[in-house]
């Protein structure tokens, strides 16, 4: 009995190999590695953090210089009134003016016009400044009253002849005598100068001529140069400020 069971029971079972279920994935081939490819890439990481490093260092290498925040016109100088002190990235090829050297700058003159908001390099400036064609440098020493308050370098003013009033004649001639006087003296020499140069209020003395004097450079047309010389050294001249400055 238990011999005819067992046969029974194999005799319904199919003589094919079982087949794998539907689910299953056929065994894959393992992938091959590429050890060169993998050395790139951890090469590339470790230029990119590198890179990433310096610039860190870069910006954190930082120096005061000078900046301009008034325009300087070309034989000016700088001053405290015209500059100020701002923090860049260090760079060797760029020959910046350090804060510290502010006082040997001033020694100075611009090469050219520096305008506003330039930061100020050493090619800006020398002992000499190139005067453009047709035009020149005068200096005057004037007394209070002979110049307008707060002149500063940059403004435009005009230059007047000044003369005081001489000669004492009779009552009856004297007004008219006087005003032909005054009205003949007191002439326009340059309509239109440019102020080159006066000290800082904070600079120091060898700047300024004396102790009631104030040292100032115009730059005016060379056909005007020599009566505006003329009359500063008979100091008879006076400035007046003028439309065309910045400030006005």
């Amino acid at each position: 009995m238990k011999i005819q069971e067992r046969t029974g029971a194999g005799a319904g079972r199919s003589a094919s190999p079982a087949q794998p279920s539907v689910g299953d994935r056929l065994p894959t081939p393992p992938r091959e590695r590429k050890p060169a490819l993998a050395a790139l890439a951890v090469l590339l990481i470790l230029v990119g953090a590198l890179g990433a490093t310096m610039l860190v260092l870069q910006a954190g290498d930082r120096v005061e210089v000078v900046k301009v925040t008034e325009a300087i016109p070309a034989g000016g100088s700088v001053s405290t009134s015209n500059t100020t002190s701002v923090m860049v990235a260090q760079d060797e090829s760029i020959h910046y003016v350090e804060w510290a050297q502010l006082d040997q700058l001033r020694k100075l003159k611009a090469i050219n016009p520096i305008p506003a908001g330039a930061v100020a390099v050493g090619e800006m400036f020398g002992e000499k400044a190139g005067v453009e064609a047709g035009k020149s440098t005068v200096g005057l020493s004037l007394k209070a009253g002979q110049y307008p308050s707060g002149i500063k370098q940059g403004d435009t003013v005009a230059a007047y002849r000044v003369t005081a009033d001489s000669g004492s004649g009779s009552s009856g001639n004297s007004d008219s005598n006087s005003g032909s006087s005054s009205a003949a003296g007191n002439a326009v020499i340059v309509d239109q100068a440019r102020v080159t140069y006066v000290p800082d209020a904070n600079s120091g003395s060898d700047q300024i001529v004396s102790s009631t004097n104030l040292a100032v450079t115009l730059t005016v047309d060379s056909d005007k140069a020599a009566d505006l010389a003329q009359a500063a050294s008979n100091s008879e001249v006076a400035l007046v400020l003028v439309s065309g400055n910045s400030g006005n």
